[in-house]
């Protein structure tokens, strides 16, 4: 491939996988950077159709962004930005879409009470992202004596109505996706895996192992329709499953319930009982230094709310939090689980609204933003928070590779984007301090 810009061939170079001559730094990671946000958008999106919700125009910008990247079509710095931008706010359109989506197909989500653990008998583990697949896997086990288990991001499925209406829906197993491997193994039924975040299996549940469409891995089998029958037959023949609760919790708190508390809520913040937000989630990892977001949200002040999502939310659930008292609602969880990485929509949704009731900017707000950092679909939704202006986020455990250092200057510069220090005391300080 020849690179008109730098005027040589290039073999192996960026000029390769993105079209950017690999001697532009900041080209090529404005690149990436639209890139990786596309991929997340797409993943969104195709969620979002499988439940009948398209839209021309986001389609329509997912081409011109792709041609974009093409080689020798765009070397200029501030319509790259623009572009990156931009998939933020498209990425936003598919996040509404795929949220009106789950609430039309599976009804208003409200909060519920979910058990942790296993009981006795066969038993089916659903990971991953899609709601549609563990909703055929329902109707398809109904009277089957299987009974189906949610792992991973899939636990915000039991706020939805029509899933939960399945009494064989008989709760949630496990954590984050970097514990698959441990986690399967002792969870002895099948395990469907519906979306990314699957790692590839150890030779104990291989067998045992099925993925959808595109997802598949070595060993795996991979199922290209929604017929469960092969998932539901390996369930029965597996080792059964014993009683085993680990917990109980409380999930399910949808932007929608939330907005229901509105008033509650901005009585309790004029009356100093509610003193400041927090957002704390995101893509979780293995890698060290993410123990930063459990020891932050563990200070967090008792006059303060965290809202939760995505699989970020392992680092800082098993804590006990309290209640905020919310004046003629009684008290609420201080940790609302608001779900999966896609409700970021909703999380959106509640900052506007109190931005909206105290006539102010969100970046006014009492409100601290702090995400932990993994996957493509962390990098659309960090782009659409940018894209609406939203000022002061942290992200971390470490900077992102693909973010070149006067792009990073850039973003924070007109954004004020912060990277997670190694001490959460002093960011969490410096979060709750009065404002100038």
């Amino acid at each position: 491939m020849f690179c008109n810009q730098c005027e040589q061939t290039a073999h192996g170079t960026a000029c390769v996988v993105t079209g950017v001559c690999g001697k532009d730094p900041d080209m090529q990671s404005l690149q990436e950077i639209l890139l990786y946000g596309l991929k997340g958008m797409a993943a969104y999106a195709h969620h979002a159709r499988r439940l009948g919700m398209v839209d021309e125009e986001v389609d329509a910008f997912t081409e011109d962004a792709l041609f974009a990247t093409v080689t020798n079509v765009n070397f200029d710095l501030d319509t790259l930005l623009e572009l990156v931008l931009e998939c933020g706010m498209k990425n936003l359109r598919v996040m509404e879409m795929l949220d009106e989506g789950h609430v039309r197909r599976f009804g208003k989500p409200s909060p519920t009470t979910v058990y942790e653990g296993t009981k006795a008998g066969p038993g089916i583990l659903v990971t991953g992202h899609d709601m549609v697949d563990l909703g055929d896997l329902l109707e398809q086990t109904a009277g089957t004596g299987v009974n189906v288990y949610t792992h991973g991001e899939m636990l915000p499925a039991h706020m939805y109505p029509g899933l939960r209406q399945h009494s064989h829906l008989a709760g949630h197993f496990g954590g984050a996706w970097q514990k698959q491997k441990s986690e399967f193994k002792r969870f002895t039924g099948a395990v469907l895996a519906t979306t990314n975040c699957v790692l590839i299996p150890d030779a104990a549940y291989r067998d045992r192992l099925f993925t959808t469409r595109v997802t598949a891995v070595p060993g795996g089998t991979r199922l290209k329709t929604n017929d469960f029958s092969a998932v539901i037959e390996s369930a029965k023949r597996s080792q059964p499953l014993t009683d085993c609760m680990d917990r109980e919790s409380v999930i399910g708190f949808h932007q929608s319930t939330i907005l229901d508390l509105a008033g509650p809520i901005i009585e309790a913040v004029k009356a100093g009982r509610l003193r400041h937000f927090f957002v704390i989630g995101g893509c979780d990892g293995a890698e060290p230094g993410r123990n930063y977001f459990s020891e932050f949200a563990r200070m967090t002040p008792p006059e303060s709310l965290i809202l939760t999502l995505g699989c970020g939310k392992y680092r800082i659930r098993d804590h006990e939090y309290g209640t905020v008292n919310l004046n003629g609602s009684g008290p609420v969880p201080r940790l609302l689980d608001m779900g999966q990485c896609n409700n970021a929509y909703g999380a959106i949704q509640v900052a506007l609204a109190l931005a909206k009731a105290f006539n102010c900017s969100v970046n006014d707000l009492p409100l601290s933003i702090v995400l932990s950092w993994f996957e493509q679909k962390a990098v659309a939704v960090l782009l659409t928070l940018l894209a609406l202006g939203v000022k002061g986020i942290r992200i971390g455990p470490a900077a992102p590779a693909f973010i070149s250092p006067n792009v990073m200057r850039i973003l924070q510069e007109r954004y004020d984007l912060q990277l997670t220090g190694s001490d959460p005391a002093a960011d969490l300080a410096e979060a709750l301090a009065p404002r100038r």
